[in-house]
């Protein structure tokens, strides 16, 4: 292990990461290094090794162009997963998940459209004060659980969503079947409590502690910006491609040059 895998290890104890709970699903037993004062102890060098998985994984979703979606309703880590996900430009859900959200998208997308629409005056001047007040709560009430999702709309297609990442997963029980029934890969902060087998990836973690959550979500949030960073790279690099052989093509005037912008590729 390098001298920074053991600085993280060190921030990892200081966060709390070790400390689960006094029961213990039997799945996370692999992932248990010993029990304390009737405290489950978390391996942190399993969680140090799934936390470079994950960050791998994630680095290749975002350099492709996808996108993640956070999510956390319990209200201690509601605050923490919107500051995350605004910080590295991504999607959240952190105060109710409103079920079909990922396998109703279609009708999402239109409660989606009422808040961007955001009812301007000329809708309101046939509405009475009565009216205009329910619409008025009824948008807010769309701000309140869907504002974190808003740009979600533009997707062609809801897998475009490249992982979800979960904090508490028994909370968050309705997030992780849709993203089993969509086939949408999924990435959850696992305490000793929680399932290993109901998740795509996973790193063993206090869930509960909000320092815990706050540093393990600050790791990935660095492959994030990594991946879209590269993607945005790539993206630049080959629209100037696609502009300069545009420019040659019609410049182009003998049989050769043709030829060769027939036969480009883009490596």
């Amino acid at each position: 292990m390098t001298v920074q895998g053991y600085e993280i290890l060190q921030q990892m104890v200081s966060a709390g990461v070790h400390f689960g709970h006094r029961q213990r699903n039997p799945k996370m037993i692999p992932y248990i290094y010993t029990e304390k004062d009737d405290l489950q102890i978390i391996d942190l060098f399993q969680t140090y090794w799934y936390l470079k998985k994950a960050s791998l994984f994630i680095f290749n979703v975002c350099r492709r162009g996808k996108g993640v979606l956070f999510v956390g309703t319990r209200k201690h880590v509601a605050k923490c997963i919107e500051q995350t996900a605004n910080d590295c430009n991504s999607w959240y859900i952190n105060k109710r998940w409103l079920g079909g959200l990922l396998t109703n998208w279609e009708t999402m997308v239109k409660s989606i459209s009422k808040i961007k629409r955001g009812g301007g005056e000329d809708l309101h001047q046939n509405l009475t004060k009565k009216e205009t007040a329910r619409l008025e709560r009824k948008k807010k009430r769309l701000l309140k659980y869907l504002g974190g999702v808003r740009t979600m709309s533009q997707l062609k297609d809801i897998k475009d969503i490249g992982v979800v990442i979960i904090v508490g997963q028994h909370k968050e029980m309705n997030a992780v079947r849709e993203c089993q029934k969509l086939n949408i890969p999924s990435l959850t902060i696992l305490d000793t409590n929680c399932d290993p087998s109901l998740t795509d990836l996973f790193i063993p973690g206090n869930d509960d502690s909000l320092a815990s959550v706050n540093f393990i979500l600050n790791q990935l949030s660095i492959p994030i910006k990594k991946g879209q960073k590269d993607f945005k790279t790539f993206t630049t690099k080959t629209k100037t491609k696609k502009k300069s052989l545009y420019k040659y093509n019609r410049g182009a005037r003998s049989p050769k040059a043709s030829a060769y912008n027939y036969n480009y590729k883009y490596n």
